[in-house]
């Protein structure tokens, strides 16, 4: 539960005595490789906090397709939250890529964290605004942006991610082929 104290604390202090009563709302979560924590059709119960580990968020098109909408490592948030907010069966998935470790919280117990500590408000409106700036940013350079440029993006950003998540994830994410994303990691790399 550091971890987690920690990840508020970048953004607002605690007492001891008021990380105690937050962390009741919390679960920790050991995850393997492979495990799904929300499969389409679930009742989407949890967000979840990375400790550990790498996951990728998607979901299925109705021809089969995958589509990977964010990858999620240590001290980022994730679920299906269209299903999470609106209570509503899941319509994504999210799977383990690398074995972690993650922290639950309900949707219930997120509001009432909300509603006892100012702080704790605080701390989920600025997650929720810099999540919705990221998934514009995401929007708007997957509409404006040549696969070169998204490939060099998606290195610049997640340095760390291009050589622990498979190939073919990162050409889904980028929205390329396998061969694509071959091309575009040897033009890069002369």
């Amino acid at each position: 539960m550091n971890r987690l104290r920690e990840h508020i604390e970048a953004i607002t202090p605690l007492t001891d005595e008021e990380f105690e009563s937050v962390k009741t709302f919390f679960t920790i979560k050991k995850v393997r490789k492979n495990q799904f924590l929300i499969h389409e059709g679930d009742e989407v119960k949890y967000e979840f906090l990375v400790l550990d580990g790498i996951y990728k968020v998607f979901y299925i098109d109705e021809n089969g397709k995958e589509h990977i909408l964010q990858f999620a490592k240590k001290n980022w948030w994730m679920s299906d939250y269209i299903g999470f907010f609106k209570q509503h069966n899941s319509k994504m998935f999210i799977e383990c890529l690398k074995d972690g470790e993650v922290v639950s919280l309900t949707l219930q117990g997120r509001n009432q964290l909300a509603a006892d500590f100012h702080k704790m408000d605080h701390f989920f409106r600025i997650k929720l605004t810099n999540g919705y700036i990221a998934l514009q940013q995401r929007i708007i350079h997957l509409l404006s942006s040549t696969p070169q440029q998204r490939y060099e993006e998606f290195v610049r950003l997640y340095p760390d991610l291009i050589s622990e998540v498979p190939k073919k994830y990162v050409a889904e994410y980028l929205g390329v082929s396998r061969e694509t994303l071959s091309r575009l990691y040897s033009n890069t790399n002369k």
